[in-house]
């Protein structure tokens, strides 16, 4: 199979095949396992209506304990994903 390298924006009309990587915006149907890579709370970009939405995994559950946790950008705070704030 042939690779190639695209400058601007691709669409396709039967989905993509195999790693995508770099950003990807659009609707997007995940039919398989998404795969996130955890950070520390500390390393949580500022909340900013930029990142509403945004899904994060962080590793030390906001406390520097060893357990994971996702948290969602309201755009004006980071949540956990039951709503709580994250302390």
């Amino acid at each position: 199979m042939a690779t190639t390298t695209f400058s601007g924006p691709v669409v396709s009309d039967n989905g993509f095949t195999g790693n995508v990587t770099g950003d990807v915006t659009g609707d997007i149907t995940v039919n398989d396992f998404v795969k996130l890579t955890a950070i520390t709370t500390g390393d949580l970009p500022a909340a900013a209506a930029g990142n509403a939405g945004q899904v994060r995994l962080i590793s030390d559950n906001g406390a520097g304990d060893d357990e994971y946790c996702l948290v969602v950008s309201t755009g004006a705070a980071w949540v956990t994903a039951v709503g709580a704030a994250l302390s």
